[in-house]
C-alpha cells in the first residue's frame, strides 16, 4: 500500500470513529483548507522580512498538515489523486510559464 492511500485511510477510519463525515461536504472541506491557510498566514503575520524564515517551524508543520488533511479528504471525495493532479498542474504551468520568458520573474503569463 503507497503512503498516500495509507494517509487517506487514517484520516477517514479518524473521520468514520468520531461520526464526521456529515459534515464534510465539497463547501465545507473547501472553506476547512480556507481557514486553515488563514492559519498558517498568521504565523507569519506582522514579521519582518529578515524573521520571517526564523518562524517556529512547529507551528508551521501543524498548519500544513490540516491543510493537507483537508485537500486529502476533498481529492479523495471526487475521485482525485492529489499527486496526479499536482502533476498535471505543473505540466500546463510550464506551457503557460515557459523558461525563456518566465526565468528570474513573477509576472503573469498572460504579461511576459
Amino acid at each position: 500500500m503507497d503512503k498516500y492511500r495509507e494517509v487517506i485511510d487514517e484520516l477517514i477510519k479518524f473521520r468514520n470513529e468520531r461520526d464526521w463525515e456529515q459534515f464534510h461536504d465539497s463547501k465545507n472541506l473547501a472553506l476547512a483548507i480556507s481557514i486553515e491557510a488563514a492559519e498558517l498566514n498568521e504565523i507569519f503575520l506582522w514579521k519582518k522580512d529578515n524573521e520571517v524564515e526564523n518562524v517556529n517551524p512547529d507551528k508551521i508543520k501543524e498548519e500544513l498538515a490540516d491543510i493537507l488533511a483537508f485537500s486529502f479528504l476533498l481529492a479523495e471525495k471526487h475521485g482525485l489523486n492529489p499527486f496526479d493532479i499536482v502533476s498535471e498542474k505543473i505540466k500546463r504551468n510550464a506551457e503557460k510559464y515557459p523558461v525563456d520568458k518566465a526565468k528570474g520573474k513573477s509576472d503573469k503569463y498572460d504579461t511576459l
